[in-house]
Order: C-alpha cells, then structure tokens, then sequence
C-alpha cells in the first residue's frame, strides 16, 4: 500500500493558492484514478484507490500547512503504511515556478508543513515530489505571495506541473524512486 499526501491549507479561501499545489496534484491522481476524496478522517481527506494490484491512498491533510505531519502519521499507522511507501508533494520557494524535483530524504528547507511530517514521522527518509512556484518579485511578503493566487500566464505552467507530478507519483507506484528522479527530475 502506498500513501501520496498532497500539502495545502483546507477550504474555498486557499483553494488555487501557490501554497495548495499538493491538493492540486491529489486532485489531478484522483481524477486518472478514478478516486473521489470522501473520507473525512484522521484529520484529512483521503480515498482509497487502486492502480493496478497496488492500493493507493491519496491524502489531503485538513489540518493546515503546519500541522500536517498529525494527519499523514496518523494515516500512516492506522493503515500500517511504512516511511518507504510515502510520497509527500508540497510547493517550494526555492525552484523556478512550474519546476519539479523529487528527492527521496532531506530536511525541511524552512516548509512547514515538512517540519511538521518530519517532527511526526520521527524522520526525514521519506518522498518528496517538491513543486516550484518560485520566489515573489517586490516588496512582496513571503506569506502573502505563497498564499496568493497564480496569474493566468503562471497557471498555464503550473497546470503541467501538476500534470508531471501527479504522472511521477503513479509512475512511482510501480518504478523504484532511482527510476522515477531520473524519469522526472528536470
């Protein structure tokens, strides 16, 4: 069984958001897997689905960006889901916008939300699909730009992203994680 979180912030008022990327991903695997996002517990929402022989839970922690290591360990041991079989995918600052980059470990580079998986998985060995929105132009504050709204020109980008994570994500389904960065790292 693998899990594949998507980080974000819950409710109409974040939706579309630079900070929501992983939802958009999620929203993307469930559609090609024919999944609807129903179950409303462990402080999320998730479905599980199939890909192939494979079951696949797909995760929208509700519990805000920064505490969504609560809802991902409790999915986790409910589930009996180990680390290796975790695939996190957040918004990240720091590559260009519409860029992905998947590493299989590492620390949390400032995201909260990663703080937070990694403060309740007691590791920082797991997935990550990480998606670049880039760093705000101006005198724009870091949290007002991550939880703005892309531009229609940055939309267009950001719609093959979350295309191409969501294509890594089930790739990596049934590929090692060697065989999926070298598919999908660009």
């Amino acid at each position: 069984m693998k899990l594949i979180v998507g980080l974000g912030n819950p409710g109409a008022k974040y939706a579309g958001t630079r900070h929501n990327i992983g939802f958009d991903v999620i929203d993307e695997l469930a559609k090609q897997l024919g999944a609807e996002l129903t179950e409303a517990k462990h402080k999320g929402l998730y479905s599980v689905a199939r890909k192939g022989l494979e079951k696949v839970i797909l995760l929208k922690p509700l519990t805000y960006m920064n505490l969504s290591g609560e809802s991902i360990g409790e999915v986790m041991r409910y589930y009996n889901i180990e680390t290796d079989d975790v695939i996190v995918v957040y918004d990240d600052l720091d590559l260009p916008q519409g860029k992905i980059r998947l590493r299989e470990r590492g620390s949390a580079g400032g995201h909260n939300g990663i703080k937070s998986t990694i403060a309740h998985l007691g590791t920082d060995q797991f997935k990550r699909v990480r998606v670049g929105i880039g760093r705000p132009d101006g005198p724009i504050k870091t949290v007002d730009y991550v939880l703005g709204k892309f531009s229609s020109e940055e939309q267009i980008a950001m719609n093959e992203a979350v295309q191409k994570s969501a294509d890594a994500c089930l790739y990596a389904i049934d590929h090692s994680f060697i065989e999926v960065m070298n598919e999908f790292n660009q």
